[in-house]
């Protein structure tokens, strides 16, 4: 019998197979794939940078604009408030106008009652020291002689045109 031995297994690597067409194919298609890929990121990348950089200019223009209001709005609203201040002021000085006018209608008042009682008083002394008298039964007047007495006082009253002659105030 014949022994037989088996060969010691190799340790080295295989010997590099010599490039295909399919594999260079396929490289060149994946490098292709790639260059496409990082080309179309590239693209929206700057269309989005393109548009970020567009809004944050509008937002910088806008800034100013709206600083520029808003110093304005201020200034309008300082205004409103003097403005405002003033008008309470004329308000306050309309309201006590009013009152002391319903102060001297008041007093007028007091006044026009007291001088038609003293009117009154004074025509019924001025009516005694001109002879009139009321009879017993009290229901006219006459002189000593019989006759009637004639009050001048009601026609001097009534000259103003207006039939209204009682009171010292009453045009008020």
């Amino acid at each position: 019998m014949t022994t037989q031995t088996n060969p010691p297994p190799t340790t080295s690597p295989p010997p590099p197979s010599p490039p295909t067409t399919t594999d260079t194919n396929n490289q060149q298609r994946t490098a292709e794939a790639k260059a496409a890929f990082t080309a179309s990121l590239r693209s929206a990348g700057a269309h989005h940078d393109a548009a970020l950089r567009d809004r944050a200019q509008t937002l910088r223009a806008n800034d100013a604009a709206l600083q520029r209001q808003e110093a304005e709005l201020a200034r309008t609203t300082a205004q409103l408030g003097r403005q405002n201040e003033q008008w309470g002021k004329v308000a306050d000085q309309a309201r006590d106008g009013l009152k002391e006018i319903g102060d001297v209608q008041n007093w007028a008042e007091l006044i026009e009652r007291d001088l038609l009682v003293v009117e009154e008083v004074l025509r019924e002394v001025e009516g005694d020291s001109h002879g009139q008298y009321r009879d017993s039964d009290g229901d006219s007047d006459s002189d000593s002689d019989g006759g009637m007495v004639v009050d001048d006082d009601d026609d001097a009253k009534k000259k103003d045109g207006k039939g209204k002659a009682k009171g010292w105030f009453s045009w008020w």
